[in-house]
């Protein structure tokens, strides 16, 4: 089994500050080794995908697709936003995994709802939580229609930030097959007789400075892990706090570094999980 990576201390200084310069024609492409994706800096371009109905149970779910160049097949991937829902920067996110080959599938939760404050969001968090079964079944309708596709390799990963970080877990544990579970900063179980169900290799990303997810969690979580003998990759960064992933223009100075370096570990880990 692959030696779990625990980062507790990750000094900034390792990292450069990359800036990417956006205008009206410009266009993605993927990331340098030393880039960070422009939707998670605030300087994506307009959006190139589409809105799409993928849930026949109901028909207000629209989701958002990204696709790459190319007949494929592609690896696929299934974003699940945060607690406000589908908005512009899991969209354009989703336009930054098609950049890097992947047909990306941002899933609606909220059945074309977001919110516009915390109270709003918190709303929609507590609604949706207290029906596990239509977010699986939402999930496992996304899952579907991203294998069925005729440029998709069939391989899947889930990938999700804050309420959808949590949400991908539970997707791993009780949704269909699929081969790849990215966990940015979301609610962990630390049952081993669940995380038994899962069958692939987990990643997670974390903030030592998340008052809602502590740290002694997090090394709960990966030590449950290792005890149901899964293989992980799970990463606590210092010096940030909870989102920085998703806006690392909310603090460029202090987000930049452990972003890129989360990003890398995310392309090698979809790289070994999904090929391509």
């Amino acid at each position: 089994m692959k030696i779990d990576r625990l980062n507790l201390s990750l000094p900034f200084l390792l990292f450069a500050f990359v800036a990417v310069t956006a205008n009206a024609e410009m266009t993605l492409s993927a990331t340098a080794d030393d880039a960070l994706p422009p939707a998670i800096v605030g300087e994506a371009p307009e959006l190139s995908g589409q809105m799409l109905g993928y849930f026949s149970a109901d028909d207000q779910v629209q989701g958002y697709l990204a696709v790459p160049d190319g007949e494929g097949p592609h690896g696929a991937v299934i974003l699940i936003h945060e607690w406000n829902g589908l908005v512009q920067r899991v969209k354009e996110t989703a336009d930054a995994f098609a950049a890097e080959g992947y047909v990306a599938l941002a899933a609606d939760l909220y059945s074309g709802r977001t919110g516009a404050n915390p109270q709003e969001n918190m709303a929609l968090v507590r609604e949706t939580l207290a029906n596990p079964e239509a977010i699986i079944a939402n999930l496992n309708a996304a899952a579907s229609y991203l294998r069925e596709r005729s440029d998709t390799s069939g391989k899947i990963a889930a990938i999700g930030w804050c309420y959808g970080g949590g949400v991908a877990l539970s997707f791993a544990l009780g949704g269909e097959h699929h081969d790849a579970t990215a966990i940015f900063y979301g609610r962990l179980l630390g049952d081993p007789e669940q995380m038994s169900r899962i069958n692939h290799e987990v990643y997670g990303t974390f903030a030592r400075n998340d008052s809602g997810i502590p740290v002694e969690s997090v090394n709960a979580f990966v030590e449950t892990l290792r005890n149901a003998g899964i293989e992980n990759d799970v990463h606590i960064y210092d010096e940030i706090s909870h989102g920085f992933w998703l806006h690392v223009d909310r603090n460029p100075e202090i987000n930049t570094g452990p972003a890129l370096d989360a990003w890398r570990r995310l392309k090698a880990y979809l790289g070994r999980t999904l090929g391509g």
